[in-house]
């Protein structure tokens, strides 16, 4: 298999690329614009069919980069059924799941950041967008957002999982490409030692580190 985190200088935002060899497929998780090149000269390098493109929310430039990668690669278009893209080739709910080579990829629905962020699972990594990121999480500061719901999303959803599952965020948010659940649960100051009430109270009163600014949903 082929695993590639592709890091935005401009933004810390990351892409991700996953490929099977055997099958000659590949997906992107959350491309940006800054990250194109890159993506498309690693999937032509490995000459692999690029299958599924996986959104985690609706950040800003979500649907103008993945319909360029797709018109310029291939694939369908996945978010969740509560996002309101019009590019969208293929929407999923919580449980769901995705083909890949002769892989499965979890569905994992965490409302809060936005209300259609999603985290996709794969063997023993999980993608978690601004859901969650290592060592803090996404802002609640849109409309939509719902700090509870946050909260109840990675303690009851994420929280849960294996603790050596090794968590792959969406930004660089304290300088970090990767931790796990087990790490988060214990040390993650937004949730360590609070309640539902007092995060959400928190997060109304703070807002968290500036690198997840980028990619806001604009929905």
């Amino acid at each position: 298999m082929l695993f590639q985190q592709i890091r935005s200088i401009s933004t810390g935002a990351y892409s991700y690329l996953l490929g099977n060899r055997d099958h000659k497929t590949a997906l992107v998780i959350d491309p940006i614009t800054d990250n194109l090149d890159v993506l498309l000269a690693l999937i032509g390098d490995q000459t692999l069919d690029l299958s599924f493109i996986l959104l985690t929310h609706a950040y800003p430039d979500a649907e103008s980069s993945a319909t360029a990668l797709r018109s310029r690669a291939g694939g369908s278009i996945v978010t969740s059924s509560a996002c309101k893209m019009t590019a969208v080739d293929w929407h999923v709910d919580h449980d769901d799941h995705l083909a890949f080579g002769e892989d499965v990829i979890h569905v994992i629905a965490t409302p809060g950041h936005t209300p259609c962020s999603v985290c996709y699972r794969w063997r023993d990594r999980l993608f978690t967008g601004d859901t969650l990121l290592a060592g803090d999480c996404g802002d609640v500061e849109q409309p939509k957002a719902d700090a509870s719901a946050l909260f109840d999303s990675v303690t009851n959803r994420l929280f849960v999982l294996p603790p050596e599952t090794l968590v792959f965020p969406g930004h660089d948010a304290v300088g970090r490409t990767v931790s796990t659940i087990a790490e988060e649960k214990a040390i993650n100051p937004r949730f360590k030692g609070h309640s539902r009430d007092t995060f959400a109270m928190l997060m109304s009163e703070t807002s968290p580190s500036s690198p997840t600014q980028p990619r806001m949903s604009t929905t």
